[in-house]
């Protein structure tokens, strides 16, 4: 039985197989990566780049694309590495921070993607009071409000987990560190100082969701009603791809959670992990410049300068 005051570090899953499959496993993981890199590191210089693209829809899909590199950046390096170099080890500092990092990324994201809703809200359904229901100052105050309360979020999470006695030894069934599996390490009945936390969440969330909801339902109600079919197609266009996403972030972070134990294995954890945590961000650069046409116009202007530079 293991004290949390003497573990130094923790043992993170590994994938499982041969060293041949963990090899391409590294390689899986650095070609994911790198098209994460790639695609976000492209709308944040495009958005920053393009002055036309200086509006709140944009400014709000500039910090999904930093969120976006943060979230992949705390969990996929330090799993390659592992991979590379046939270890488990994280030291407890190392799974302090990345606990802290990714609930901050995450908890903030979702509170961005809920800001983008009532962003196309407003866009779709009060046009004409646009620009003073979300002018620059809103913009920025709002951005600022999502960090800084994803930083406290975390924060809470994160003092509220690791002061709890672990006793349950110090290895973790995921191939990162996140706090379900920081409880099950912890004493029988300790855990309960982190209920009250879990439940003010989950009540966050349903808000968020319910935000979501009710946004898109006024939204598809006020393009329905558009007249003519290039309106309402010119609508649908902006919407679909936070839509998208949104979907996708929902989607594998519900199936995670609310899968039956039944159906629960190793191997299906670690695919459903990975599609929660890994692939959300390398797609979501590859599903707003699919169907954003300013978007695309304005990442082939800047490649076109780039190479006119050349």
């Amino acid at each position: 039985m293991a004290n949390s005051s003497s573990i130094t570090h923790f043992l993170l899953l590994p994938f499982p197989g041969t060293r041949q499959l963990q090899l391409l496993h590294f390689c899986l993981f650095l070609a994911i990566y790198l098209a994460a890199l790639l695609g976000n590191g492209l709308i944040i210089t495009t958005i920053v780049w393009d002055h036309h693209l200086h509006t709140p829809m944009y400014f709000f899909l500039l910090n999904l694309a930093l969120l976006d590199l943060g979230t992949i950046s705390t969990i996929v390096p330090k799993s390659m590495a592992n991979s590379l170099w046939d270890t488990r080890d994280i030291s407890y500092l190392g799974c302090t921070a990345q606990i802290f990092l990714y609930v901050f990324f995450m908890s903030a994201e979702f509170s961005l993607l809920t800001t983008m809703s009532y962003d196309r809200y407003v866009a779709i359904c009060r046009p004409l009071h646009y620009e003073t229901l979300l002018g620059s100052r809103v913009c920025l105050h709002l951005a600022a409000a999502i960090w800084a309360f994803g930083v406290l979020y975390a924060l809470l999470h994160t003092a509220n987990t690791f002061s709890l006695p672990l006793c349950q030894g110090n290895a973790l069934e995921q191939f990162f560190c996140e706090i379900p599996q920081i409880l099950k390490l912890s004493c029988s009945t300790s855990y309960l100082r982190e209920v009250w936390l879990i439940v003010a969440s989950v009540c966050f969330f349903f808000a968020c969701f319910v935000l979501i909801v009710v946004s898109y339902v006024q939204i598809f109600r006020a393009v329905l009603r558009i007249p003519s079919q290039q309106g309402r197609h010119k609508a649908f266009a902006t919407c679909l791809p936070h839509l998208a996403v949104v979907s996708l972030f929902l989607s594998t972070d519900f199936f995670a959670n609310l899968k039956p134990s039944s159906i629960s294995s190793q191997s299906l954890d670690l695919v459903v992990a990975v599609l929660y945590s890994v692939v959300p961000p390398a797609v979501n650069p590859l599903i707003y410049s699919l169907r954003n046409q300013e978007l695309k116009a304005a990442l082939s202007q800047l490649s076109t300068g780039c190479f006119q530079k050349q």
